[in-house]
């Protein structure tokens, strides 16, 4: 297993050591050891699990204090364009994002410390998408950013036309407004 550290502190690429042979694959997606050692511990209490069609776009998600969320993320079907924005207001890289290409062919998994918002969109005809939560989904908790945010200046590779959002997501604040209501 391979970890390896983005432009933004704590939120981690992991590539998994990957055995094929003419049967398939094996591959470690979760060691704790191994996960305590490269990122410290964690103790995650929840996998979810998502399937959507290709132009889905879902987020940008987070869960407000005290209920905000570590995850472990993964495209275990199709291939997705997965971003990590942080919203720790006290770090240096505040506001700032990463973008990963998560895919069943790279098998590449993100780890996103609390305190970022996440979303990702759906390239491929259809994507199946898992995570690990260490904190329970607490829904008057749930918040959200504007994806499409001209401030963020998120490049998510596809025509605004061509993707679909849930009512809830097409809603969502504007990051200065998030700013202001959040970060007093």
């Amino acid at each position: 297993m391979k970890f390896i550290k983005t432009k933004i502190s704590g939120l981690i690429i992991i590539e998994p050591t990957v055995f094929e042979d003419e049967r398939g694959y094996f591959l470690e997606s979760y060691n704790e050891n191994k996960f305590k050692k490269a990122i410290g511990k964690i103790a995650f209490v929840q996998d979810n699990e998502s399937k959507s069609i290709k132009g889905v776009l879902r987020g940008l998600h987070f869960q407000k204090p005290p209920f905000e969320q570590a995850k472990l993320v993964r495209c275990i079907e199709g291939e997705v364009l997965d971003v990590a924005l942080d919203i720790r207001k006290n770090s240096k890289t505040y506001g700032e994002h990463v973008a990963v290409l998560l895919s069943a062919e790279n098998r590449r998994q993100l780890f996103l410390p609390r305190g970022f918002a996440h979303g990702f969109l759906v390239l491929s005809e259809r994507a199946t998408f898992t995570y690990k939560v260490d904190n329970i989904y607490a829904p008057d908790y749930d918040a959200g950013i504007r994806w499409n945010d001209k401030e963020l200046n998120i490049e998510w590779g596809m025509e605004d036309k061509k993707i679909i959002l849930s009512k809830k997501d097409a809603e969502l604040p504007f990051f200065f407004e998030f700013e202001s209501t959040f970060n007093r």
